[in-house]
């Protein structure tokens, strides 16, 4: 099988990068700017007092264990209540007072311009005056309503990046169950097609057939065919064409006096891909149960039809009005199973199967939409 090279959506981080833009360089820059205001002229410019964006964000780095680690870890381990008491109260309650004063503690010495040193002292100082009640002392900053948007901003991303993250995860789970599931049919249709041809070369020893050697060649492409290049996840359409042109050969040199061909029709076969042996269960049906097994005045007649956006395969047989009494019984009928299985994971929703007889033929058509 190839390997996977899915990538994370990187949504989340878009969407991360932009509440940092548009929630705290904007709305909680505002509402530091407006407490800053109270007390001091504004600058009329766009943007006014532009430093305190880079003191908001600091001001604001304590949510990234938040919702980075602490809110993923309890979320994917089912710890509600742990969230909300642990989190909520214990850690963002004293959290945001902390990150705040400590912030406006380091950007005292850096205040520009100096209008702003006043404004980061009074934080500082009430941080340090009042360590146990929400609030910073002489400034009008509403921490509780800061923590309460935080919260809800930062919670949003949080979810985002578990939602988008166990999306993630479902996916790679369910491509690696279908990888599974494609060698599991691969495995099972291989030692099948073996078992089938290895019976058609053992009648013809026992008639002396000249065409043995010729046959056993035939025989041996096919199976390499089979053990090595089906081991793809696609193949070259050219390749399984030629493929099943060996394979019918083979079955016309068995029965020289029925007429059993494979014709291709439509666009060139460069540059298309599909799974390998795919059409083999359909084929090998009609092998198995067609009238040319007992009759020369039968056939079995394949057409692969090529268009853009589309392939159509039809196969169609002679069958027999009833089962020969000598004729013993047949085990198998694991092949068109396989074939609509192998058909979901492939192409769901973009194929169309159809099986039917008509006038004493039986006739296998299969769409898919490319």
């Amino acid at each position: 099988m190839q390997q996977d090279t899915a990538r994370p959506s990187r949504f989340p981080l878009v969407f991360e990068v932009l509440v940092w833009v548009l929630y705290v360089g904007m709305y909680k820059y505002n509402a530091y700017l407006e407490d800053f205001t109270r007390t001091h002229k504004a600058d009329n410019g766009f943007f006014p007092y532009f430093q305190l964006i880079p003191f908001v964000v600091v001001a604001t780095v304590y949510v990234v264990p938040y919702y980075r680690w602490l809110l993923p870890l309890l979320l994917r381990r089912r710890r509600y209540t742990v969230l909300l008491v642990l989190l909520a109260v214990l850690y963002l309650w004293w959290s945001i007072k902390l990150n705040t004063t400590l912030a406006a503690g380091a950007f005292i010495p850096v205040a520009a311009p100096p209008v702003l040193t006043e404004f980061y002292q009074k934080l500082y100082q009430g941080g340090l005056a009042h360590p146990f009640r929400m609030g910073l002392g002489h400034s009008n900053i509403n921490l509780l309503s800061l923590l309460l948007t935080d919260i809800l901003a930062f919670s949003c991303v949080g979810f985002v990046r578990v939602a988008f993250e166990q999306e993630f995860h479902r996916r790679q789970i369910e491509k690696e169950h279908a990888a599974l599931q494609l060698e599991q049919l691969k495995a099972q249709l291989q030692p099948h097609f073996l078992f089938n041809t290895l019976n058609s070369i053992y009648g013809l020893s026992l008639a002396g057939s000249p065409e043995t050697p010729r046959f056993i060649l035939l025989l041996s492409e096919l199976m390499r065919y089979v053990l090595y290049d089906s081991g793809k996840e696609r193949i070259n359409l050219a390749d399984e064409v030629t493929f099943l042109e060996n394979y019918f050969e083979l079955e016309q040199r068995k029965y020289e006096g029925a007429r059993i061909q494979f014709t291709t029709t439509g666009a060139d076969l460069g540059g298309r891909q599909v799974p390998p042996l795919l059409w083999l269960p359909l084929v090998e049906n009609s092998f198995k149960h067609g009238r040319h097994h007992f009759s020369d005045d039968a056939s079995v007649e394949a057409t692969l039809t090529t268009a853009p956006g589309q392939l159509r395969f039809v196969v169609e047989n002679d069958m027999l009005p009833s089962p020969p009494p000598a004729s013993p019984r047949r085990s198998g009928g694991i092949g068109l199973e396989n074939i609509k299985r192998r058909l979901q994971l492939y192409y769901p929703g973009t194929h169309e199967l159809h099986l039917g007889e008509h006038n004493g033929r039986y006739r296998a058509e299969l769409i898919l939409h490319v």
